[in-house]
């Protein structure tokens, strides 16, 4: 029986889309680089930080010294401006509040930075009580390495993998669900294709946050009633 579910953040809960690309673009255009298109950031974001800043870069221009730089410019820009255009997609704190009130475990694992990870969270979800909120923190292995699946099922009570469904719209989350041994579930409304994530073989992929609900509240009944 499912008794934690685990969310990606960026193209999962929020569509924060267009906020990043407005703080890489300010970072690029700080560091006197080129900035990228809107629709090449569906792309480049969900590795972390640094993988945005490598791929944003221009080729040639990904060193250390130019990531560093990025970074210098793109946090304090993106502190101030991550709520700009920054929503929950429609459907998403009615999926949260159907899922807790089943009793459900929520937790956040995303490859966003520690700090924009919290407040975002906080900002968008103040009434749900997630069980952990974890993004990258520095240091420590970022998705898709299965450790922060790990810490999140330790706080939720040590939830076995039967017990626990992880939830993402990209390639990656669909891979750290499969490296933690769970059930995963792909979300087509997020920034990458259906046909990415279903490359990979989910649970099953949702085209809603409804849809979602209903996937993880139908096994859970089914698997009470058995």
């Amino acid at each position: 029986m499912l008794k934690l579910a685990i969310f990606d953040l960026d193209g999962t809960l929020l569509n924060t889309i267009e906020d990043l690309g407005n703080a890489c673009n300010h970072a690029l255009k700080m560091c006197g680089c080129p900035e990228r298109k809107p629709e090449e950031y569906n792309f480049l974001v969900g590795r972390g930080i640094y993988n945005l800043f490598r791929g944003a870069l221009p080729e040639g221009e990904r060193n250390e010294e130019n990531i560093m730089k990025m970074k210098s410019f793109f946090i304090p820009y993106y502190n101030e401006h991550k709520c700009d255009r920054t929503r929950p997609y429609e459907g998403v704190p009615e999926m949260l509040g159907a899922l807790r009130s089943a009793g459900i475990g929520l937790g956040v694992a995303s490859n966003k930075y520690q700090e924009g990870t919290e407040k975002l969270v906080a900002r968008y979800f103040p009434d749900i009580d997630f069980v952990k909120v974890i993004g990258q923190r520095d240091g420590r292995p970022i998705k898709p390495d299965p450790g922060i699946v790990r810490e999140i099922q330790a706080a939720a009570g040590n939830a076995t993998d039967d017990e626990t469904v992880y939830i993402g719209d990209s390639d990656v989350d669909m891979q750290t669900g499969a490296n933690a041994g769970v059930r995963t579930i792909g979300v087509s409304y997020g920034f990458r294709s259906r046909e990415e994530l279903a490359a990979y073989s989910p649970w099953a992929v949702c085209d809603t946050p409804e849809e979602v609900a209903g996937t993880i509240l139908e096994n859970t009944v089914m698997q009470k009633n058995k």
